[in-house]
């Protein structure tokens, strides 16, 4: 079989478009770049939608992408089914998106954070954590000024019952999420955001605190492979 492609979409204010290029390749799949205006999603296995500042965060963060021309074929492509992964400005859009549930505020003090945060796999029945151990803790950078998660209180007791809480802060809440939330996934299990970055712990040669963002890419890569 041919390299599973994953691809990686790029709007204005993209910043970890080539950080999460490499992520992808590093794993063995093959990364495809996606433009945002473009109409085609070029026929890939999967997409990942990265971290940054897309179209400067005006508005609200995610609000403006989420009218992107390449959205048009994404959200109907992530609806049938195809994997998705967002991570801090990508979750903040599928959220934007109603991919996901609820949305990303201002962090609880107002302050922009960047640091290596402590996670807990709370689920690994999703495309994207099938590696991963449930309970395991994993240390993956933050880096963002919106990034507490926040809903209404039904659809907060769905997400807690139905599993769907993927990822929760461990070792103290860098953003005031409720309920510790780092992120989540949708019903079917193939959309996955989150605020922290696995795409920044790959590799020992960054300095990154873990390489534990690998077993993100490597997920998706046997799920499909299996396929």
């Amino acid at each position: 079989m041919s390299a599973a492609r994953v691809g990686v979409v790029t709007f204005p204010g993209t910043l970890d478009d080539q950080d999460a290029a490499r992520a992808v390749r590093l794993a063995g799949a093959e990364a495809v770049p996606l433009w945002h205006a473009e109409h085609d999603l070029k026929g890939v296995d999967a997409v990942f939608l990265p971290g940054g500042f897309s179209y400067g965060d005006y508005l609200r963060c995610g609000a403006i992408s989420r009218f992107s021309p390449l959205m048009d074929e994404l959200i109907p492509a992530a609806r049938s089914g195809l994997p998705v992964l967002g991570t801090c400005n990508g979750f903040q859009i599928l959220c934007e998106a109603h991919l996901l549930p609820g949305a990303l505020t201002r962090n609880e003090g107002l302050h922009y954070v960047c640091r290596d945060q402590r996670v807990r796999v709370e689920s690994t029945d999703t495309a994207w954590t099938a590696d991963f151990e449930s309970g395991q803790e994993i240390v993956l950078p933050v880096k963002h000024g919106e990034g507490r998660y926040v809903a209404d209180a039904e659809t907060l007791a769905g997400l807690e019952s139905e599993g769907r809480v993927v990822f929760r802060y461990a070792g103290g809440n860098p953003n005031g999420s409720l309920n510790d939330i780092a992120g989540i996934t949708n019903e079917a299990g193939n959309i996955v955001g989150l605020m922290p970055h696995p795409e920044h712990a790959v590799e020992d040669l960054t300095g990154a605190p873990s390489v534990d963002g690998r077993g993100f890419f490597t997920s998706i890569l046997k799920k499909l492979v299996n396929a």
